[in-house]
């Protein structure tokens, strides 16, 4: 019984795929990323009619980048399902004060509050927690099956934080699979697992929809700074799942802030946020 567990906890996890049949390439969508300066690729699933609405299909499907921050989705899993979190309310760190001295820690600090805010200060105690507090062969071995990105972990016997400087890389397509399966409980981890880290995801709501995402920013190795937007709106019971990727040739460009604008302005050129959808 206990292999029968295992085998089903650890088989392959394919992200899926586009196919012509059930893609809308879009691109007149081009312009929300001309008006921000910005080279950038735009993904979103209709889950209810099984259809994609892409902008730059080549970048959205061929190009790999950094997950940067958008890591700590599979981290906090791994975390939750391995016991070394109990859930999002779990302190991640009890010294962030004495960590590179940002900033003055009142308090420790928890996994949920650590993974909606990306800022220089909160990556600390996720850096912490994947260098310190899970075992990298156990982030491998889950890299591994779920079939992530190209699953390069770097060298075995350093520290480098794989999924921050351009070892690990991802791509549109393989995000929007991630999320769609986080949400669906279709991962295979714990239910329990899945639906802590789907209720971690910043959200904005009202009456009309539900908007939940994570952000990150990161460096590709030309010194371009590379961004992600990417999570799900639901309106009407029904959600939608997208991805933004953007980059910039200016490395101080906020890239979060930039993308999420872009996203929101899709989505509302798209009809939501009025619950017509």
């Amino acid at each position: 019984m206990y292999k029968a567990i295992v085998a089903i906890l650890f088989s392959p996890i394919l992200f899926f795929a586009c196919s012509p049949n059930n893609v809308t390439v879009d691109g007149s969508l081009q312009r929300y990323f001309d008006s921000a300066g910005v080279k950038g690729a735009f993904g979103m699933f209709d889950n209810g009619h099984g259809h994609f609405t892409i902008c730059n299909l080549t970048r959205f499907s061929d190009s790999f980048y950094t997950p940067g921050a958008t890591f700590d989705i599979l981290l906090s899993l791994v975390a939750i399902q391995t016991g070394v979190m109990k859930d999002d309310s779990s302190s991640i760190s009890q010294a962030l004060d004495s960590m590179q001295g940002i900033m003055n820690a009142k308090g420790p600090h928890t996994l949920g509050e650590c993974f909606r805010d990306t800022s220089a200060y909160e990556r600390l105690g996720f850096l912490e927690l994947g260098t310190s507090r899970l075992e990298r062969d156990s982030l491998k071995k889950w890299v591994d099956s779920l079939q992530y990105g190209n699953k390069n972990v770097g060298p075995k016997d350093t520290m480098d934080i794989f999924w921050e400087d351009n070892q690990l890389k991802i791509n549109c397509d393989q995000q929007l699979g991630l999320l769609k399966k986080l949400y669906f409980n279709q991962l295979p981890f714990f239910g329990r697992t899945q639906e802590i880290v789907c209720r971690m995801m910043p959200v904005e709501s009202n009456s009309v929809y539900r908007l939940s995402y994570k952000t990150a920013q990161g460096q590709m190795e030309d010194g371009h700074a590379v961004g992600w937007v990417m999570g799900w709106v639901e309106e009407n019971k029904h959600p939608y799942f997208f991805v933004v990727n953007l980059e910039s040739a200016d490395s101080t460009k906020d890239l979060r802030r930039t993308g999420l604008e872009i996203a929101k302005k899709i989505l509302q050129g798209e009809g939501f946020f009025e619950g017509k959808k």
